[in-house]
């Protein structure tokens, strides 16, 4: 599972779920950070990931 990782969570919860078995992704290295929540959403939807938002 590909899970992209929202910015109102801490980019700490990549390493913890790439050890467990997950491919995943925080949105600050991939996206602005004032992004609207399509943008997000869109680039999910093109690059197969689930988003891990906490809103």
């Amino acid at each position: 599972m590909r899970l992209l990782i929202d910015m109102n969570l801490t980019p700490r919860w990549v390493q913890f779920l790439r050890n467990a078995g997950y491919e995943a992704v925080h949105w600050s290295p991939v996206g602005s950070n004032s992004a609207k929540d399509g943008e997000i959403c869109d680039y999910a939807r093109r690059f197969v990931h689930v988003i891990l938002t906490n809103d």
